[in-house]
């Protein structure tokens, strides 16, 4: 009847992944109020989300509240990003708060997410970027064509490298028709296929102001073109997607400039010093190699050529002397060995060969019976009684007395009718057999 009943934690659980498991519940757009705010330094943020009729818990950890770009305070009305879980020690769901911002232009910082998330799942901000030139002939510039931000990267590209010819490409940079007018510019330097770099710059603007930077026709004409493109839109702290798509980011459009174009009077002076450090190189290279001329026509090789060959000439004779005694030496030993071989051939015998191996044999039985242990004793004691019981019964030890036993035709005689005059006969003996001849033959 117990299997019935949960326990809470399992209940708790199994609430909890209802939750997480919910895609509704996944990312969740809310705006309400702040409540039960109290700002606690470098560490997680609890608080409450309420209208005028309910209340949500919710929580925001550090890393993600430390992203916010303003102070959130008690009763303020904020629009909040983030998913719905359920806390397991208490058993209440709260919201997990990823994005915060005040209400009011939270529309355009919702369709700004919702856009960034688009292209990050299409590739466009991880897409490999493309290497700005470091000596660029041409640059293009799409800005508007009045304002401090033209006038800042023509001073500064003019300043850094006046041998860089510089093109603005006159575009509106905000309002409804900027996004259009940005992607047709960006076509046109493109089209021209010339440009070694381009730069797309504004300035600093509320996040209506920058929006077309923000817009998916602007981010997909960045992505696709060829020509390496420098963004430079707004302060340092505002982030468009015309940045997070384009090759390089400038924090301001001087940043842009530099970043562009190298410094003529560094560069030059670089070659300068490169061209010192080769004429150098090459000058001790020079009295290396006429030092070492200078040794070689001094050599004894070039003066008196043959004693380039007579240490090899003297090594060659000395070698054949050494060939010549080693070859005969070589001879004498094997010619030696043939006959040290041919001697002990002569000598060897199979009969000795086998009473060396029964001598081996007994000497190694004998220390095999040394090593056994102590808790064997018993047994070999035993086993040495029963083989000398044995081998008093054994016909060969009769023999070794000296009795024999003979055969015909490999029968043992056993009385004298089984043989006759004349007939051959083998007496066996202790040690080797002998043949005989019956001469004679008496019956009892």
């Amino acid at each position: 009847m117990s299997e019935q009943y949960l326990t809470v934690t399992a209940l708790t659980k199994y609430i909890k992944r209802k939750f997480e498991q919910d895609p509704y519940l996944e990312r969740v757009y809310l705006t309400g109020e702040i409540s039960n705010f109290r700002n606690r330094p470098n560490a997680h943020q609890y608080f409450s989300i309420k209208d005028d009729r309910a209340k949500i818990s919710a929580m925001m950890f550090k890393g993600a509240y430390q992203k916010l770009k303003f102070t959130p305070e008690e009763g303020m009305k904020v629009l909040v990003i983030g998913r719905i879980s359920l806390y397991e020690a208490s058993g209440n769901y709260q919201m997990y708060i990823e994005h915060m911002e005040p209400d009011g232009i939270g529309a355009l910082y919702q369709a700004l997410e919702e856009m960034k998330q688009k292209l990050k799942k299409e590739g466009l901000f991880d897409a490999p970027k493309q290497l700005i030139s470091t000596f660029p002939k041409k640059i293009a510039v799409v800005t508007s064509p009045s304002g401090a931000v033209v006038r800042d990267i023509m001073t500064t590209i003019k300043r850094r490298y006046p041998i860089v010819q510089l093109v603005v490409f006159p575009t509106l940079v905000q309002g409804t028709k900027a996004a259009d007018d940005i992607v047709k510019s960006i076509e046109l330097v493109e089209t021209k296929g010339d440009f070694d770099t381009m730069i797309i710059a504004r300035g600093g603007g509320s996040i209506e102001d920058l929006w077309p930077f923000n817009e998916e026709k602007v981010a997909r004409a960045i992505f696709e073109a060829k020509t390496p493109i420098i963004s430079s839109v707004g302060h340092e702290t505002d982030t468009t997607i015309a940045d997070l798509v384009a090759d390089v980011r400038a924090a301001t459009p001087t940043a842009a400039a530099e970043l562009s174009v190298p410094l003529l009077s560094d560069e030059i002076l670089k070659i300068e010093q490169m061209r010192l450090r080769l004429i150098q190189s090459y000058i001790r290279k020079l009295e290396v190699l006429s030092q070492r001329l200078n040794r070689s026509l001094e050599s004894y090789i070039f003066k008196q050529p043959q004693r380039l060959y007579e240490g090899y000439a003297q090594n060659l004779d000395f070698l054949s002397e050494r060939l010549t005694r080693s070859l005969s030496e070589r001879v004498k030993n094997e010619k030696q060995n043939y006959r040290l071989l041919t001697y002990k051939l002569m000598l060897s015998d199979p009969s000795h060969l086998v009473k060396q191996k029964q001598d081996d044999l007994q000497t190694l039985n004998q220390q095999l019976q040394t090593e056994m242990n102590r808790f064997m004793e018993n047994q070999i004691k035993r086993f040495d009684y029963a083989v000398q019981s044995l081998d008093y019964l054994s016909p060969l030890k009769i023999m070794n007395r000296g009795y024999s036993y003979i055969t015909k035709d490999d029968k043992v005689i056993k009385n004298a009718e089984q043989v006759q005059v004349e007939d051959l006969v083998h007496i066996h003996l202790h040690e080797g057999s002998i043949e005989a001849k019956v001469v004679n033959k008496m019956e009892e």
